[in-house]
């Protein structure tokens, strides 16, 4: 049965759902290992339940059985190494071991963006169910918590149909996730809400079972955690929804820098202004070189594309200016770049020849070390092409940076990424850079010049220390 409305998935009477494995609680599976699924993997067994983590990739797996997270997020490692110890968390590369342990098998593989256009690449969420479906033995949930276009969890169902004996009754729901990298630990063991999209109330029930530790923290701490219990396409488009309105907010605020920026006005001062009404809001106005990441970005292009395969592509068309005002940011730089170090532009753009340029910040933002469409390994690039000899440091996404970006130049320390620099431009909002002392650096740089890409500096105490100082969309 689909529920047409609402309705609590906190329902008393579904503890007492007995899991297909026959153990107290439902023993829970999280198929892909990278940010997602160990975030949570580690989290619900510290929540008390028992977790096994799956993935193909034999490093990854020997990493976290050996109690080393592969990511920074803050907080982490130490539940790892706890629930480890504990004996409630296991990895392996095994499938079928995978089927013959969980009852609720949460898919959380990456949909990165296709090759041949802007639509989500579902590759690895067929290639997991179907071998998941063809190992199970016995009625189990399978859930997916990956961002997918609307209509996944209906082909879900058809794959595993296809793959698993049918005698078996497996089922699926869809339960997309909300992380904020950097907060992540928190997300989980305190969400926001919960959103289920299912078919049966059996569905309702295991789901309940599987989150009852999240849902009793909350009655522990007596905080109101919302559910929503729907049908699967709501559930999908709850999370493409959520970001394409996030990306949208931050688009527009860099909208407002941009005609501050030609008006004379001052962005950080607008958004302070309109944040204070209620219905706007000051979350993400925060206007700077735009928002990056395995999300936002590749999220709502996949969703502009299943929109147009739907039919509905004009209800999305503002999407597109939404990334090409993101884009806009990063070239912004450049252009405040070149009139800062007054280099000549040609048909080509900015030449910065000869000029060398600090770079501080490489992950897309603070408190992870996630270079993924960052803004400013972006803007790096564009510097170092236009000519400039460019030192970038973060503190966390160095290893991650290289990799994307191997030929730019990394230097161990803020104070060696500085020295001697003829620019310094600030790209992400680590605590380091906010905090830094400008008499201090001005000691170490060729010429005080500063470009604060995150509007995250106090610009007097800068100018007060002789910067010559430019923010994104103040005067």
């Amino acid at each position: 049965m689909t529920n047409q409305r609402p309705t609590p998935l906190a329902d008393p009477d579904r503890a007492a759902v007995t899991p297909p494995s026959g153990a107290p609680r439902p023993r829970l599976a999280f198929l892909g290992t990278g940010y997602l699924g160990t975030t949570y993997a580690i989290c619900f067994a510290e929540m008390g339940y028992e977790v096994l983590g799956f993935d193909v990739d034999i490093d990854k797996i020997a990493r976290l059985t050996d109690g080393e997270v592969p990511f920074h997020e803050p907080g982490l490692e130490e539940l790892l190494k706890r629930n480890l110890a504990a004996g409630r968390l296991k990895f392996c590369t095994n499938l079928a071991q995978t089927a013959e342990f969980g009852d609720v098998h949460f898919i959380c593989v990456g949909t990165p963006q296709r090759v041949d256009g802007m639509g989500a690449d579902l590759s690895y969420i067929e290639a997991v169910v179907s071998g998941l479906a063809r190992h199970l033995t016995r009625k189990a949930l399978i859930v997916g918590k990956s961002t997918v276009p609307v209509g996944t969890a209906e082909w879900v169902e058809q794959l595993v149909g296809k793959h698993a004996p049918a005698e078996l009754g497996v089922e699926v729901a869809w339960s997309p996730e909300f992380l904020q990298e950097g907060f992540a630990v928190e997300d989980v063991l305190r969400p926001n809400r919960i959103v289920a999209g299912v078919n049966s109330e059996w569905a309702s029930s295991m789901l309940y079972a599987a989150h009852k530790g999240v849902l009793d923290l909350a009655a522990t701490e007596d905080r109101d955690l919302p559910v929503v219990v729907t049908d699967f396409a709501t559930a999908e488009l709850v999370k493409v929804a959520a970001n394409a309105f996030l990306a949208t907010k931050v688009s527009f605020i860099n909208a407002m820098a941009e005609v501050c920026e030609v008006a004379g006005g001052d962005v950080t001062q607008l958004a302070r202004a309109i944040g204070y009404d209620p219905r706007i809001g000051n979350r993400f106005l925060q206007a700077g070189v735009g928002f990056g990441g395995g999300c936002l970005p590749k999220d709502i292009r996949a969703f502009q594309a299943r929109a147009q395969e739907l039919g509905a592509g004009e209800a999305l068309r503002f999407l597109h200016e939404v990334d090409l005002i993101n884009q806009r940011r990063r070239t912004r730089v450049l252009q405040l770049a070149a009139d800062l170090l007054a280099c000549r532009c040609g048909p080509a753009g900015p030449d910065l020849s000869g000029t060398r340029i600090a770079v501080l910040g490489a992950t897309f933002k603070p408190n992870s070390d996630d270079v993924r469409d960052a803004p400013s390994l972006a803007v790096a690039a564009l510097l170092a092409k236009a000519g400039a000899y460019v030192h970038v440091y973060d503190p966390q996404g160095m290893h991650n940076a290289r990799r994307a970006q191997p030929d730019l130049t990394y230097a161990p320390t803020m104070t060696d990424a500085v020295r001697d620099a003829d620019l310094v431009c600030v790209l992400t909002e680590w605590a380091d850079f906010r905090n830094a002392d400008p008499h201090a650096l001005g000691t170490l740089v060729t010429h005080r010049r500063i470009i604060d890409g995150r509007n995250c500096l106090d610009p007097a105490l800068w100018i007060q220390a002789g910067w010559e100082y430019r923010g994104m969309g103040r005067p």
